[in-house]
């Protein structure tokens, strides 16, 4: 038993080296998130080419950190009030929204895997940290616009924009990236380039949040 909880002891420790060791790689080189390389895998399309944040319109990011993570800009990876209320809320069958900041987003989509689940939001926060320390804010948000999925095989913000309104990242309007951003918690339903009802409304009101969005760690 002890030498079977010493092996378990050693294999979390090289989980750990590991994933810390892409943290720090993904700092400088253009990574692809796991469900890219699932598909892949399957030889399912991808369509993304990474652009620097510079090369997307400002639009995009003040949209999504008012749509996401209003707080973007000054926690260190986790909102520990925010998730705090969401624990106390949570009922017998778990909580029933997340509290997911960018940072956790980020990690999940590029080092873990997709769904819900304890032992991965356990292993997602101390990852966040670590990464908004050593990718800092500029870097954890051009990473998460490169890697976010944004439609079936359409990944980050220069693929979206050129699928849905045949243009550059960097030519996004207001409202245009305000659908984007209103798409992103369910991006296989919800259509930007052609949006419904519902989804009009929800880009309509973070537009609105976006003229109040903290953008200041980005410049």
């Amino acid at each position: 038993m002890a030498r079977f909880a010493s092996i378990l002891a050693m294999l979390a420790l090289a989980l750990v080296l590991a994933l810390g060791a892409l943290i720090v790689a993904y700092r400088f080189v253009t990574p692809a998130s796991t469900l890219m390389l699932a598909r892949r895998l399957e030889g399912a399309p991808v369509e993304r080419a990474f652009v620097p944040l510079e090369r997307i319109s400002p639009y995009l990011p003040a949209a999504v950190i008012a749509s996401e993570d209003a707080k973007f800009c000054r926690h260190h990876g986790v909102d520990w009030g925010e998730l705090r209320a969401v624990m106390k809320a949570a009922g017998a069958d778990g909580p029933s929204r997340g509290a997911s900041t960018i940072s956790m987003q980020t990690v999940k989509n590029l080092l873990l895997w997709p769904g819900r689940s304890s032992l991965r939001k356990a292993i997602e926060i101390p990852l966040a940290l670590v990464a908004d320390l050593v990718w800092g804010k500029r870097r954890t948000l051009e990473l998460y616009l490169n890697v976010a999925e944004w439609g079936d095989g359409v990944f980050g913000a220069q693929a979206a924009a050129q699928r849905y309104f045949g243009k550059s990242a960097d030519r996004l309007d207001a409202r245009q990236a305000a659908l984007l951003a209103a798409s992103l918690p369910n991006p296989k339903a919800r259509d930007p380039g052609r949006p419904s009802r519902f989804l009009s409304r929800r880009a309509a009101t973070i537009e609105a949040r976006m003229r109040e969005a903290d953008v200041s760690c980005l410049k």
